[in-house]
């Protein structure tokens, strides 16, 4: 993986050719956003959540290959790109390095203390939404496809929505997933009271869509579409927020 400082000069270097491709004409098309870098940033938030970290390595593929580095990987480029419409970002972690309680001494307890952290900054942020980045994993290789699930909360569905629209029309056609409600067990996504979305960007037990995983190209495609689809529901979501 890159790092910080390598990932903002590439974000620099390909945001002409990416964001001519999957964000202008993506926005455009809405009419959601016009003259978006000369337009004054909405009031929102966007948390960008890299899933798993710390001691939660997530997924791992039979040839190591860690899900956390990879939601960090793009959560870094989707900050980059954010900033550059001028989204203010918050990121619920910056690192694979995650620090603990002296209290917390076990694998479990670290991870529930970490949750409730990362729930504590997302419900303590004025007209948030919230945006965590995953990657899917199954005992089989065959499943395939980027999909997004969407919380319970108002404007998610519709966020939700427009994300996957991207996802398929921009990374692969053939892909037949649709957005879907998250299910109970999720605990950030079910106990939060602002617009959520939490995407799984791939299957890493998927040998095809490991490899493009493993692209810094593919990464930061990914992270365009991810700020098109923000960017596409931005009015919509502020509306809502200032009628809350």
């Amino acid at each position: 993986m890159q790092t910080n400082k390598q990932i903002k000069i590439a974000v620099g270097a390909a945001l002409a050719a990416i964001l001519t491709l999957t964000v202008v004409r993506g926005v455009a098309r809405h009419g959601a956003v016009h003259a978006v870098a000369a337009e004054k940033p909405a009031p929102l938030t966007l948390i960008i959540d890299a899933g798993h970290g710390g001691e939660d390595g997530g997924a791992v593929t039979k040839s190591g290959l860690t899900e956390s580095g990879l939601n960090l990987d793009i959560a870094l480029r989707a900050d980059a790109l954010a900033a550059f419409f001028g989204v203010k970002t918050v990121l619920t972690r910056d690192s694979e390095t995650l620090y603990y309680s002296p209290g917390a001494t076990t694998t479990r307890q670290r991870k529930a203390e970490d949750q409730k952290r990362r729930l504590a900054l997302i419900n303590g942020t004025d007209n948030a939404v919230f945006l965590s980045i995953h990657q899917n994993m199954y005992t089989k290789p065959a499943p395939y496809g980027a999909q997004v699930l969407y919380a319970k909360t108002d404007g998610s569905a519709e966020l939700g929505a427009t994300m996957q629209e991207l996802l398929v029309q921009t990374l692969d056609a053939s892909n037949r997933r649709a957005a879907e409600r998250v299910g109970d067990t999720i605990l950030l996504m079910n106990y939060i009271d602002c617009p959520a979305v939490l995407v799984e960007c791939g299957f890493l037990s998927n040998p095809n869509e490991e490899a493009l995983l493993r692209s810094d190209a593919y990464r930061l495609k990914l992270a365009a579409i991810l700020t098109a689809g923000f960017l596409q529901q931005r009015d919509e979501l502020l509306n809502l927020q200032n009628t809350m």
